[in-house]
């Protein structure tokens, strides 16, 4: 059976509405200090907020099409073929034809790629524990909460194109 008193909803009163407002403005917040951070490791190459997304989702998904990484990361095609060829000059993808006739590729990433993932997520992984006195007592509920808000999130982006992301206040 539910546990009731861990779910809002409707119902949520506008003490509710509050706590998850400030939830919001932390994950902004925390999302912008680790994005501004420079890294220690001079091997570790600093990517824009498209980009590390083009990179998270190739983690999952190691030879996607333009069009599934667009539909995954809520970037528009027009946009993500930027991003791939700035990926590509910075040696983290390849794109190989797929087809026969050489039109339909996948993007693959690439070691010089994956090393940075690795270099730039232990980076985060230091930063973040740091931040927080290496306090681990909380931590499996917060990734557990983090990965369902950004879950329903994902399932609720807009299919609309021309939608515009939100901008803090």
């Amino acid at each position: 059976m539910e546990d009731q008193a861990h779910r809002t909803g409707p119902t949520a009163g506008p003490h509710q509405e509050q706590r998850w407002a400030e939830l919001a403005d932390l994950v902004l917040i925390i999302s912008r200090e680790i994005q501004f951070r420079r890294y220690t490791d001079e091997r570790a190459v600093h990517l824009s907020q498209s980009e590390g997304m083009v990179m998270r989702y190739l983690k999952s998904d190691p030879a996607a099409t333009p069009s599934r990484i667009a539909t995954a990361t809520g970037l528009q095609r027009t946009n993500l073929s930027t991003i791939l060829r700035g990926l590509e000059e910075k040696g983290f993808i390849e794109r190989h034809a797929h087809s026969d006739d050489g039109r339909g590729v996948t993007v693959h990433c690439t070691e010089r790629g994956r090393d940075n993932t690795v270099l730039v997520r232990q980076e985060w992984a230091a930063t973040v524990s740091d931040a927080a006195d290496h306090d681990t007592e909380h931590l499996d509920a917060a990734l557990a909460l983090l990965g369902a808000v950004e879950t329903g999130l994902a399932r609720a982006r807009p299919r609309n194109r021309a939608t515009r992301p939100a901008t803090g206040t």
